[in-house]
């Protein structure tokens, strides 16, 4: 049994949602603990009674030490300091041998357990941003991406989950600070730090905007595991942005069709049960001066990927 836990909150409930139905088509031997990030999000998905899936509300979930510090952090930032906390939880609570931490704007075109027994007898699994060399953070973002982690209910893994933990509890914040960045710049030096950390090889695993550019495919299927849609998000105007790094026609056909038309299949069989709320998180288009000014910067990179849906279903 592969065991994996995930969170989000209302705004994000389409994209939490693909990401499940991508790794249900493709994995058969699975449990996915969702932790819904407030109340909406959670009755939602009762409803819903998912195949495979345990829900958790956040009354079940935070202990004192996160309440303590939750007024603290901004949202996104109490979700980066949770992390290490909702993988914690699901294995002591559930009594797991082992559980993968998924973002849930992950989606999955191939079965992620290959990656998973990549780590062999290792305790730990973590996986490089593997920057293209013009978009390289590796020293403010991380070497490594928080986005798909596993850890061994054994003595070295839980070792790690709880210095991360316990880390993220002291400081997560979405700000450069003394080599620190949320929850990621923490993981840097695990190599080093602990014993039993496999860095993923398998080079399907971890695809994102900021490294698609270094993958040559040509429409066919390269070996692709997971894609990481960083950076995507719905306007009120029918309109997706798709990131600010650069991206080929080729790789919104292949990763970004199939991606946004399951992202509106789920929004059309939840409108069937809630149509109260918009469970795509849709943000509202600006005409703010800076916000202008930085899309004709990115225009003129080629990266100003805001299209149509009809434009992106169409290709």
């Amino acid at each position: 049994m592969y065991n994996y836990c995930t969170l989000f909150d209302s705004n994000y409930v389409t994209r939490g949602l693909a990401m499940y139905e991508s790794l249900k088509r493709h994995s058969d031997n699975f449990h996915l603990y969702i932790f819904a990030f407030d109340e909406r999000c959670y009755v939602l998905l009762k409803k819903l009674n998912l195949k495979s899936v345990t829900v958790i509300a956040l009354k079940e979930f935070e202990d004192e030490a996160l309440l303590g510090i939750k007024n603290t952090r901004s949202a996104g930032e109490y979700c980066w300091t949770c992390t290490p906390s909702i993988i914690k939880f699901a294995i002591e609570m559930y009594s797991l041998q082992n559980c993968t931490y998924l973002d849930a704007d992950l989606y999955f075109f191939a079965n992620p357990s290959i990656l998973i027994e990549e780590m062999g007898e290792k305790s730990v699994l973590i996986t490089e941003h593997r920057y293209t060399p013009k978009y390289d953070q590796s020293s403010t973002s991380g070497i490594y991406c928080v986005q798909f982690m596993t850890f061994k209910n054994d003595a070295n893994g839980m070792k790690v989950l709880n210095w991360w933990r316990n880390a993220c509890n002291e400081w997560c914040y979405a700000r450069h600070e003394d080599g620190k960045f949320g929850d990621q710049k923490y993981l840097d030096d695990w190599t080093a730090r602990f014993e039993g950390v496999h860095v993923l090889q398998h080079l399907g695993g971890g695809v994102a905007p900021w490294n698609i550019q270094q993958y040559k495919y040509d429409g066919k299927a390269f070996d692709l595991v997971f894609y990481h849609f960083h950076g995507f998000k719905f306007f009120e105007n029918n309109k997706v942005e798709l990131g600010s790094y650069r991206l080929r026609e080729s790789d919104l056909a292949f990763l970004y069709k199939p991606y946004v038309a399951c992202l509106e299949k789920i929004n059309a069989r939840i409108g069937t049960i809630d149509k109260t709320y918009d469970y795509h998180g849709s943000v509202k288009s600006t005409i703010k001066c800076t916000i202008i000014l930085r899309n004709i910067k990115r225009w003129f990179k080629g990266a100003y990927n805001v299209y149509t849906k009809d434009y992106i279903l169409g290709l």
